[in-house]
């Protein structure tokens, strides 16, 4: 466990030197302070655009804002927060096998599933700290605009994006057990989000895709319950452990 320690150290400079670390701090934070501002500045946007749209024959009723409108934003960012976040690390592991260091590594006598699991480690620890940063910044400052009970199951629609994140770690992790480029993992990350997400216009099946958990935003607003989000939470668990375990036994296998 000691070696697992120190390489999860290791992992974590090199997060701080490279200043991904950095970068996913500000990314976040800034992610956290934009959801209330945005809402906070909507009907003042829409009142600076009324006169001009009025010349064009449009008409903008008077907008109003509330805490619910916020986490409606934080909705609409944390997509993108993923994607930069997956683009930031999809070569956290690819990146060992260009530079030759895995090679290095292993001949030291570091067991593979110890490389992987710090990389693993690192990258989940990275995500849950920004994610629920950015989460705590958007409540904080809802509660202190507004300070209402606009949105409901706040915290349930906010563990629903946070697994869909941890998912797609688990897919990098995998990928890059399997391809020895960056590019080709993240590449293969894409294409089986894309297929989950296409599968998801079944009807039969798009309640239990892990992309589902894209409609966590309608818990806000009461239009859904938790409970019709507890099918696909067992069933992107699963599948995220399936896809952990499964990286594990492809990269002990793998040649260098």
């Amino acid at each position: 466990m000691m070696e697992l320690r120190a390489f999860t150290w290791k992992e974590f400079l090199w997060a701080a030197r490279t200043g991904k670390l950095m970068f996913l701090m500000i990314l976040f934070v800034l992610f956290g302070v934009m959801n209330p501002a945005i809402a906070k500045m909507t009907p003042w946007l829409m009142e600076t655009l009324a006169g001009d749209l009025a010349d064009s024959g449009f008409h903008i009723v008077a907008t109003t804002v509330n805490g619910l409108t916020s986490w409606n934003q934080f909705c609409k960012n944390i997509p993108l927060a993923m994607i930069v976040f997956l683009l930031l690390f999809s070569g956290i592991l690819t990146t060992e096998y260009e530079k030759g260091t895995l090679t290095m590594m292993l001949a030291k006598g570091l067991a593979r599933w110890k490389i992987l699991a710090a990389k693993g480690l690192v990258t989940g620890i990275l995500w849950t700290a920004g994610y629920w940063m950015s989460f705590a910044i958007t409540w904080g400052y809802n509660r202190f605009f507004w300070n209402d009970d606009s949105a409901a199951y706040v915290f349930a629609a906010g563990g629903c994006y946070y697994l869909l994140g941890l998912w797609l770690i688990t897919l990098v992790l995998l990928m890059s057990a399997i391809f020895k480029t960056g590019g080709a993992a993240l590449a293969a990350v894409v294409c089986s989000f894309a297929a989950v997400y296409l599968l998801g216009f079944l009807p039969a099946i798009k309640e239990y895709l892990p992309g589902f958990l894209f409609n966590a935003q309608t818990l806000l607003a009461s239009a859904a319950e938790p409970a019709d989000f507890v099918p696909v939470i067992l069933i992107t668990i699963a599948i995220s452990v399936a896809s952990l375990v499964s990286a594990f036994i492809l990269f002990a296998r793998r040649t260098v």
